[in-house]
This record gives structure tokens, C-alpha cells and sequence, in this order.
């Protein structure tokens, strides 16, 4: 079987960074990556000052800054899975590319040590990988 285990270079798309933007709740964002981590904030300011980030990095790093909304752990994964279905349903020339990568394994192999989104040393439960193949797999 084939594994797809980078979100880099030919397969940067998959990768939440990757600029193509996202409706979600109303808001549109920049990247997946800004509306997920705007999505942990309890208030309006919190929102926009994660929305408004220049880089889906910032973004990310200003939603690790703020209180999360208090069911945050129960509900991040159905919130991710929304935002990356978003993303391949407004930008169908994505979705052709998930769709081509047929019945590969997609593994979000990284090297900052997140073993809940993806994998490090083969240690990891890789949300967004199951994520992206249910994507791919059911739209």
C-alpha cells in the first residue's frame, strides 16, 4: 500500500498552512490553519486578532496563547474535521488532488513532536491524516 507521509512539497496542499481559503462559521480565513486555531477563542477579539494573522504560523501561535472555550478537547477534532472538509468542498482543484491520491495512507509525519494531529518516530494517533482520507474517501 502506498503512504504519503510528508505535507510538504508536491503534497503541501494537504497541510493545513497550505494558502486556500476557508468559509467557516460565517468567517473566512486565509488558511485551515487560521480557522482552527480561531476557532478555540471564547471571545470576538481573541477571533479576529487569531483571523487577522499574517501567517497560518502566527495564527497558530496566537491560538495556543488564548483561553480556549471550555470544551475545546471534546470538540476539536469534529471542529477540524468540518474546517478540512470546508476547505476541500469551496476549493474543488484541492479536492481533485486529495481525490488523486487514491487509496494511499496519508500520514501527517512532522518533527514538533504532535502525536494527536500526526505522527513523530512513528508514535502518533495522525487526526488529520484519518481526517484528510475520510475527506477523500466519502466526498
Amino acid at each position: 500500500m502506498n503512504t504519503i507521509d510528508s505535507f510538504r512539497d508536491t503534497y503541501a496542499f494537504l497541510s493545513n498552512f497550505y494558502p486556500a481559503k476557508v468559509t467557516y462559521n460565517g468567517y473566512t480565513y486565509q488558511t485551515s490553519e487560521h480557522a482552527f486555531a480561531a476557532a478555540k477563542a471564547t471571545n470576538k477579539i481573541d477571533h479576529d486578532h487569531i483571523a487577522n494573522a499574517i501567517t497560518p504560523a502566527i495564527a497558530k501561535r496566537r491560538g495556543g496563547k488564548v483561553k480556549y472555550r471550555p470544551d475545546w478537547d471534546k470538540v476539536k477534532a469534529t471542529i477540524m474535521a468540518e474546517i478540512v472538509y470546508y476547505k476541500f468542498d469551496q476549493n474543488p482543484h484541492l479536492y481533485a488532488k486529495l481525490k488523486a491520491t487514491g487509496t494511499a495512507t496519508l500520514i501527517e509525519g512532522n518533527w514538533w513532536k504532535d502525536a494527536f494531529w500526526g505522527v513523530y518516530n512513528g508514535i502518533g494517533k495522525n487526526m488529520l491524516g484519518k481526517i484528510l482520507m475520510i475527506v477523500r474517501d466519502t466526498k
